[in-house]
C-alpha cells in the first residue's frame, strides 16, 4: 500500500489537500495531508523535521512525498535525510531548488523578496486578487478563493529565507513532476531548457525523472483534485514522460568558432575581456553578451569557450575591437545583477586606450536578451547599435521571477533611433519565438529599424549545432550588419 504525503504551499496547510486525499483513499492509498508549524519562529529546517519525523511514523512500505510549491523545500530536505524510506518526492507547480537555495529564489513577488530581506516577521497571507501574485488563478472558482481566504495563515518569514540543506541521500530517490501549465512550462519548455540551459539541468534527462502535464493554475487540488489524484498514483507507479538530450547538445565547450579566425592577443580586465585588432588608432568596439542562466562553477566559463572567443577574434581580424565578458547570471533572479555586470564592462571597455569611445555596440545571445531593455529604454548616444542572436525578448512560462524591469518590448519606446540587427533562428524553440515576435509587433508600434538576419533552418545555438555554408553565411553577414552600424553615423 502506497502513503502519499501531502505538503502544500505558502499561507496553506493539510485542508488545501481534502478533495485530493479523499480521491486517493477512494483508489486505496492512504493520504496524509500535512498542516506544518506556523508559528512566527518556524523556519525550513522546523518543517524539514517534522516531515521526517512523520516519515519515521508511517507504517506503510511504500511512502510518496508530494511537495507543492514551497513545500518542496521540506519534502526535498526529508527526502534528503530519509532517503531509504521515501520510494519518489514528487513535485507539484514547484521550482527545481538545489542545496543552499531559499525558498525566497522563486517567490515571484518582488514586493516580498524585497521585504524580507530586511523585514523577519511573518508574512501575512494573500487576500482576494493577490493571490494571483503567488501563481495563476486559473481554474480556481469564488468558492475556492474564499476558502483560501478564510484558511491561510501567516507564512513564517524564515522558512522562505533559510537555505535548503541536501546532503546527497536525494540523489537516490526517483523523482516526478507535475507541470501545471496554466502556471508555468509545459514539458516541452522544460525539455528545452534541458537541452540548452545550465548544464546542472541535465540531470533531468536521466532516468530517475519523469514528468506528467496538468492543464491547471498554481493551486491544482483545488481546481482539479480528480486530475491531480490520478496523477499522483500515475507517478507513484514511475509512469510519465522521460527527457532525452537527443543529439542538440550545443558543444560551445569543445567546437572551435564556425569561421576561421586569426589567433588575437587577449587582454583580461576582471570580467571583460579584450581582442584588439593590430592596427593603428582607437576602434569602434564590440562587447559580446552571454545568455544564461548559467553554472556559477561552470569550466571553461563563457568567455573562455572558443564560441564567444572566436567572435571576438573574427571582429578584431575585421578592424573593430571584440570584447567578451563573464556575468553573474545564474539564476532567473540575477538579471539585476548581470546587468550591472555588464554596464561595468562597457564603462571599462570604453576607457581602453585602443576603443573609440563614441562608437560602442552590444551584442546579446540568447537568454541574456532580457538584458537588452536597460539599453532600449534609453540608449546612451555612444551606443550605435544593438546586435541580438536567437534571444529571449519575454519571460517565457516559468519565468516569473524575472524582474519586471527586463521587459524589451516594453522598452523600444525608449529606443528613439538606436539601430537593432536580430538574428532569428527559423527553428527557434517555440517559447522563445514567441518573445521575437512580440518584441517585433512593439518595433513595428514604434518604428524602430530592426535589421533580421534569418536563419531559417537554423536551430537555437546554430553556430554550434548547425555548421553548415547556411550557418557560415548567417554568422558573416550579422557581423557585417553590427560593423556597418557601429562604424557609421546614426
Amino acid at each position: 500500500m502506497t502513503a502519499f504525503v501531502l505538503v502544500g504551499g505558502a499561507f496553506t496547510g493539510g485542508w488545501v489537500w481534502d478533495a485530493v486525499a479523499e480521491r486517493l483513499g477512494e483508489a486505496g492509498a492512504v493520504a496524509h495531508p500535512v498542516t506544518l508549524d506556523s508559528g512566527p519562529d518556524a523556519g525550513l529546517g522546523t518543517h524539514a523535521e517534522e516531515l521526517t519525523g512523520l516519515l519515521d511514523r508511517i507504517d506503510e512500505p511504500e511512502v510518496v512525498l508530494v511537495g507543492h510549491d514551497y513545500g518542496i523545500h521540506p519534502v526535498l530536505a526529508a527526502a534528503d535525510r530519509r532517503a531509504d524510506r521515501v520510494a519518489r518526492v514528487v513535485y507539484v507547480a514547484a521550482g527545481l531548488p538545489s542545496d543552499g537555495d531559499p525558498a525566497l529564489l522563486l517567490v515571484r513577488d518582488e514586493t516580498v523578496r524585497a521585504r524580507l530581506a530586511h523585514d523577519a516577521t511573518p508574512l501575512p497571507p494573500p487576500r482576494g486578487e493577490e493571490w494571483a501574485r503567488w501563481g495563476s488563478v486559473e481554474g480556481l472558482s469564488g468558492e475556492d478563493l474564499d476558502r483560501l481566504d478564510r484558511l491561510a495563515v501567516p507564512q513564517p518569514a524564515r522558512t522562505l529565507t533559510e537555505p535548503l540543506r541536501l546532503g546527497g541521500g536525494l540523489d537516490r530517490v526517483p523523482a516526478a513532476a507535475v507541470m501545471c501549465t496554466a502556471d508555468g512550462p509545459g514539458v516541452d519548455v522544460v525539455e528545452m531548457l534541458v537541452r540548452t540551459g545550465p548544464p546542472r539541468l541535465r540531470k533531468l534527462a536521466g532516468p530517475g525523472y519523469a514528468f506528467l502535464e496538468l492543464a491547471a493554475g498554481h493551486w491544482p487540488m483545488l481546481s482539479h483534485p480528480d486530475a491531480l489524484a490520478d496523477l499522483l498514483l500515475r507517478a507513484a507507479a514511475g509512469e510519465g514522460r522521460r527527457l532525452g538530450l537527443g543529439e542538440e547538445q550545443p558543444s560551445y565547450e569543445r567546437q572551435e568558432f564556425l569561421l576561421e579566425t586569426p589567433e588575437v592577443p587577449r587582454e583580461r580586465h576582471g570580467r571583460l575581456d579584450v581582442y584588439a585588432p593590430d592596427a593603428e588608432g582607437r576602434r569602434p568596439a564590440v562587447l559580446l553578451v552571454h545568455g544564461g542562466p548559467v553554472d556559477a562553477d561552470r569550466v571553461p566559463t563563457p568567455r573562455d569557450t572558443p564560441f564567444y572567443r572566436g567572435y571576438a577574434r573574427h571582429l578584431a581580424a575585421l578592424g573593430a575591437v571584440g570584447a567578451t565578458v563573464d556575468h553573474r547570471l545564474y539564476a532567473l533572479t540575477d538579471y539585476a545583477r548581470a546587468a550591472g555586470d555588464v554596464a561595468g564592462a562597457l564603462e571599462a571597455l570604453r576607457a581602453h586606450p585602443r576603443v573609440d569611445p563614441d562608437r560602442i555596440a552590444l551584442w546579446i545571445f540568447s537568454g541574456g536578451g532580457l538584458l537588452s531593455a536597460r539599453w532600449l529604454a534609453a540608449p546612451p548616444p555612444w551606443l550605435r547599435c544593438l546586435a541580438l542572436s536567437y534571444p529571449v525578448l519575454a519571460p517565457p512560462p516559468g519565468w516569473e521571477t524575472v524582474g519586471t524591469e527586463f521587459r524589451p518590448a516594453e522598452a523600444l519606446a525608449g529606443a528613439g533611433a538606436l539601430p537593432v540587427v536580430l538574428v532569428r533562428a527559423g527553428r527557434e524553440h517555440p517559447a522563445f519565438a514567441a518573445t521575437v515576435e512580440e518584441f517585433l509587433a512593439s518595433a513595428g508600434e514604434h518604428g524602430t529599424d530592426v535589421e533580421i538576419v534569418d536563419v531559417p533552418d537554423g536551430r537555437h545555438g546554430f553556430e554550434a549545432l548547425d555548421r553548415t555554408d547556411a550557418s557560415r553565411d548567417a554568422v558573416a553577414a550579422s557581423v557585417r550588419a553590427v560593423l556597418h552600424r557601429v562604424t557609421g553615423a546614426r
